[in-house]
């Protein structure tokens, strides 16, 4: 390599900020796009561990309250019918159907267990949905931000060798922009996906383990209301 081209080549900025501004309008729009999807992804993830973080505190504030040995009709009345909190809104559903199922005289409405149960897996379901909501975009991000990086690339790259054609030359000065314009449209690909694949696997995770602890809640009251039927 002669010193002149070596110089040219030293001479070229290759800061990122460089590389984009000199990227064709496709390549610059696929980085674009992978920036917009990348910070949308952070908000859903930082948004959810806050919210997940909250509320299992919530369930389990609760759960030291169902199992303190008060009353469930006193709990209920302390919590109201339109409580805040997750694991009250499960509560509260099987209360109200449990509440509704008396007659006048006292006796109980046939089928009053089986409304129970319905009643708190539609609880359930509603707090599932607010759980995974956002999860969706998260899983698409993982998914294709690589693909659409190594579209961006290959578009690059494309447009680096018509360059080339063009100036017939193939010295460094002039493959080494376009390659490395292109290959960021890659590295930006994975900076927007890596995060999102791994995040979407732990609360992912994360809202199964509290899922699963609002069914098992929902099991064990079931079992006590059932008793207070059966006898």
């Amino acid at each position: 390599m002669d010193t002149e081209t070596l110089a040219a080549a030293q001479a070229i900025d290759f800061s990122f900020l460089a590389l984009f501004l000199r990227a064709t309008l496709t390549v610059k729009l696929v980085m674009l796009l992978l920036i917009v999807a990348s910070f949308w992804s952070w908000s859903i993830i930082i948004t959810k561990i806050i919210t997940f973080r909250k509320t299992r505190a919530e369930a389990e504030a609760f759960d030291r309250k169902f199992w303190s040995g008060e009353p469930l009709d006193e709990l209920f009345d302390q919590i109201g019918a339109n409580p805040e909190g997750p694991a009250e809104k499960i509560f509260a559903a099987g209360m109200m159907e449990w509440r509704r199922s008396h007659r006048e005289d006292g006796g109980l409405i046939a089928g009053a267990q089986a409304r129970i149960d319905r009643s708190m897996d539609v609880a359930i379901a509603k707090e599932a949905e607010r759980l995974n909501s956002g999860m969706s975009f998260i899983a698409t991000v993982g998914s294709t931000a690589p693909f659409v990086g190594l579209f961006g690339t290959v578009w690059g790259i494309m447009n680096a060798f018509i360059e080339i054609a063009q100036q017939q030359s193939t010295n460094l000065a002039v493959v080494a922009p376009g390659i490395a314009e292109a290959l960021l449209a890659t590295g930006m690909g994975l900076l927007a996906a890596i995060p999102a694949v791994v995040f979407y696997n732990k609360l992912s995770a994360d809202s199964d383990r509290i899922i699963s602890g609002y069914e098992a809640f929902a099991d064990e009251f079931a079992t006590i209301l059932s008793r207070q039927l059966d006898s």
